[in-house]
């Protein structure tokens, strides 16, 4: 390619679309960074949210907190098929549902 015979006007496009090229990759991947790192706070630090995102096919309408500790919660769960009994350990870096139980009414 003749660089000579590339008009200023497209020289001008190119280097602006290089730029705002990369401003857009740098952009996504930052928002994708961040996602990941709300997502993991979510399930280390509030395992009432973490809840909701390990049991999806629960269909959880609302929970309560029946017993606390500092590596265990206990939850009363309404869900679409009555209520359950959830308990959330916490393992090394983050929760995980321990045991799911049908209650009977």
């Amino acid at each position: 390619m003749d660089i000579a015979n590339i008009s200023k006007q497209r020289f001008a496009q190119t280097i602006t679309l290089a730029v705002f090229g990369s401003v857009f990759i740098v952009v996504v991947a930052a928002g994708i960074g961040r996602a990941t790192l709300n997502l993991n706070a979510a399930l280390t630090d509030k395992p009432d949210i973490a809840i909701y995102m390990l049991l999806p096919d629960e269909e959880i309408h609302s929970i309560e907190v029946l017993r606390e500790t500092e590596i265990q919660r206990d939850y009363l769960a309404h869900t679409k098929n009555g209520d359950k009994l959830v308990i959330l350990k916490k393992g090394e870096k983050e929760w995980y549902v321990s045991l799911v139980e049908n209650l009977k009414k």
